[in-house]
């Protein structure tokens, strides 16, 4: 029996595709729909045919939209008892960094300290008592587009005042320059010029919401990298994110170091005990150990693979107690592919129960 699935997609015209095109690969095994959850008739429509499982794919852009994906799918697995990949808890901190630090404070998992204030008197004294710099972060924002670190006392309350007296806290809305690679970038419009009304859309967008009435303050960790460890099922990959100016996040720049043992068993320990396969993780070193700076159930990848091992493409794995890396191209697709094929297995091993 073939895995009904309906890909629920959000506001993007486009964000749901990789899910599009792994059930095209595996259309042998797999049924597919795709339901609009930002829709009037997201439930109707749903409803209207029987499913195994949704595959979600949370927008990222607005706190407006991504609190409507929320709130639909945990009434879809709350209360209609829907089956939602990645799991709710997955989707629910992702892009929501509020969230996320509660959840990693509240779980003991180690992380760098983090202060939300919904009070600028608040904001103001911990500012004044705190030790520079500090990193500003809104609550979504990707590719490091919300983050900035405030090196003295007085830029940080100039920070805090926009955003709770101003415009808003500041934000990238436009392209990301600390990427680079500026003649692959225009050569791309020159040949697909139909994207560049996406991007300026998305540009719009991102200058008329930003952040107000609330800040986040984390503590810097002086680092030269921070690792890109993601856990697809139960295959496991990992990469070092290069620091390009202050921050690794949206640099672009990798290092494909072989992962060190511990660090994909840390991964594995906070995957495993909250049920999560489809996670990404980026960890710094410290001298307090990994600590976790940010998790996301679905992330961006610029390279064909998530891993190199001696050059060579592939994934961990975990076999009785030890570390085996297999060599193979488990990646493509952004991922999707290895994510649909983890719950075909899961399905095929169901029906043989």
């Amino acid at each position: 029996m073939k895995l009904r699935v309906i890909i629920l997609r959000n506001e993007s015209e486009e964000d749901h595709l990789p899910w599009i095109r792994a059930c095209e690969a595996y259309r042998e095994k797999v049924s597919a729909r795709v339901v609009n959850l930002t829709s009037g008739r997201w439930l109707e429509d749903i409803q209207a045919e029987p499913s195994d499982v949704l595959l979600a794919k949370p927008g990222g852009l607005t706190a407006l939209f991504k609190q409507m994906y929320d709130e639909r799918v945990y009434i879809l697995s709350r209360y209609l008892g829907y089956t939602v990949y990645p799991s709710p808890e997955e989707i629910f901190i992702y892009e929501n960094k509020r969230l996320l630090s509660y959840w990693l404070k509240a779980n003991g998992v180690p992380h760098p300290v983090t202060e939300v204030f919904y009070s600028r008197d608040e904001a103001i004294e911990f500012l004044s008592d705190t030790v520079f710099p500090i990193v500003a972060k809104t609550n979504i924002g990707a590719s490091g587009s919300g983050v900035k670190v405030l090196h003295e006392k007085d830029e940080a309350v100039r920070y805090t005042d926009a955003t709770f007296r101003g415009k808003g806290a500041p934000q990238r809305s436009g392209p990301n320059l600390e990427k680079g690679e500026y003649l692959l970038r225009g050569l791309h419009y020159l040949k697909h010029p139909s994207d560049i009304g996406g991007k300026l859309r998305i540009y719009r967008t991102r200058a008329t919401s930003l952040q107000r009435g609330f800040v986040i303050f984390q503590e810097y960790i002086d680092h030269g990298f921070e690792w890109r460890a993601v856990r697809i099922g139960d295959s496991y990959f990992a990469h070092k994110k290069l620091k390009a100016g202050e921050k690794a996040s949206g640099s672009l720049l990798k290092n494909y170091d072989n992962p060190p043992a511990g660090l994909l068993d840390f991964v594995r320990e906070i995957t495993g005990k909250h049920g999560f396969r489809s996670q990404a993780v980026d960890i710094f070193e410290s001298d307090r150990g990994y600590l976790v700076n940010e998790m996301q159930c679905i992330f961006g990848q610029s390279d064909s693979y998530q891993m190199l091992v001696d050059g060579k493409q592939g994934r961990y794995v975990r076999e009785e107690g030890v570390w085996v890396f297999q060599e193979g191209d488990f990646a493509m697709n952004e991922c999707y592919n290895l994510r649909l094929r983890y719950l075909i297995n899961e399905h095929e091993s169901s029906l043989r129960l």
